[in-house]
């Protein structure tokens, strides 16, 4: 079974992908970026802005697919700047409290539109 998850309350998708896809009792989201989903346009701000951005847009994915983000068992996040980690981490953790999720973070070259921080996760779906 694989269900196509999408929310207006989240950035519309700007390729051919999907915001996510529920299969096998995970949830898997595309990697969002700081794009403000009633304009359609990234966001002006910092790392943190950005982040919190694209924290806001996960959890409205999670919640459109019926998980959320205290489900999520794994997220890698890009960062244009490796220098940028620690403000990010400060956001990060914010909103993944307790028993975080494992994660991976690596600095790219280059983002979609250009943003400071990309993040994609897995988490578990409610049964």
């Amino acid at each position: 079974m694989r269900d196509v998850i999408s929310t207006p309350d989240a950035p519309k998708a700007i390729g051919p992908y999907s915001q996510a896809i529920r299969s096998n009792g995970f949830v898997f989201v595309s990697g969002q970026v700081a794009i403000d989903p009633a304009t359609q346009q990234v966001i002006d701000g910092d790392i943190a802005v950005q982040t919190e951005r694209v924290i806001k847009n996960l959890a409205a994915i999670l919640k459109a697919a019926g998980s959320a983000l205290d489900k999520v068992v794994k997220s890698t996040v890009f960062l244009k700047n490796m220098a940028d980690f620690a403000s990010m981490n400060d956001v990060y953790g914010k909103h993944f409290t307790g028993a975080p999720p494992a994660r991976s973070t690596v600095e790219a070259a280059r983002l979609p539109k250009d943003v400071l921080v990309e993040i994609e996760v897995i988490a578990i779906a409610n049964q």
